[in-house]
């Protein structure tokens, strides 16, 4: 196994901060690439490219690239450990290509499509439950953002330590497997969500009109869109949470 280099604890700061940037100056001729070269740029400015030669390497990472906006963290690890070990430009751009398309699909299948719509469950079950909104919310923010972070910081650490060699290290952690494991615990909170919105104190029968032909919508969108709508309904979920909360801190 090759010995690590060390990576400046304030390169690696740098790095991790413009990582949250990331989509910043997102388009459809290089998606996240010009965000890549961004985060990029502390570390080549480290290793002492000068005028030329910086801007070829600024223009490699600022080549087409989109993933997982929190699991590209781990290819900005492996970028930099690839260029603090002088790996040649045809090499970076093939590692770039290859490890896009898992990362994208990796992060959709565990954040998007697992863990934020388990999280807004949680938060909704929670105030349906009796808990005030704005603890309701909390739950949601602390839970989501327990793994957004540990998938940015820890992902760009595995990138860096690993190089080449991060793919092996992934299917390690079995992510994948996790994922299905919390979409049964999500199936369990849908569940008693809806126990609650049938018996509860403050069951279907007390909403509005507006209410429970929005719930019969979502319903219905679902019952025919299928996982298509995933994205739509995660997004409609974290929504109905906000709302929610609102008009109940405005009724208390």
């Amino acid at each position: 196994m090759s010995v690590v280099p060390p990576l400046p604890p304030a390169v690696r700061r740098r790095i991790q901060l413009r990582a949250f940037l990331i989509q910043g100056s997102w388009n459809y001729r290089v998606m996240q690439g010009t965000g890549m070269a961004f985060a990029l740029l502390p570390l080549l400015r480290h290793l002492g490219l000068r005028d030329g030669d910086l801007e070829d390497a600024v223009g490699r990472h600022a080549e087409h690239f989109n993933a997982h906006p929190y699991l590209s963290s781990v290819a900005l690890g492996a970028l930099a450990r690839l260029e603090m070990d002088g790996a040649s430009p045809d090499t970076i751009r093939r590692f770039r290509s290859a490890i896009r398309g898992p990362l994208g699909a990796l992060g959709d299948r565990v954040v998007w499509a697992t863990w934020l719509p388990l999280c807004a469950a949680v938060g909704l079950l929670l105030y349906w439950a009796g808990v005030g909104g704005g603890w309701a919310v909390a739950a949601f923010l602390v839970l989501f953002s327990a793994l957004h972070l540990t998938l940015r910081f820890r992902g760009f650490r595995l990138g860096y330590e690993s190089g080449t060699a991060v793919g092996p290290r992934l299917k390690e952690l079995a992510l994948t497997r996790r994922a299905e494991r919390g979409a049964v615990v999500l199936v369990f909170l849908v569940g008693g969500l809806a126990g609650l919105l049938l018996t509860g104190d403050t069951a279907m029968g007390g909403l509005s009109r507006s209410w429970s032909a929005g719930a019969v919508a979502a319903f219905l969108s679902g019952l025919v869109g299928g996982v298509r709508l995933w994205r739509p309904t995660a997004l409609l979920t974290v929504g109905l949470v906000v709302l929610v909360t609102f008009f109940g801190l405005r009724a208390g």
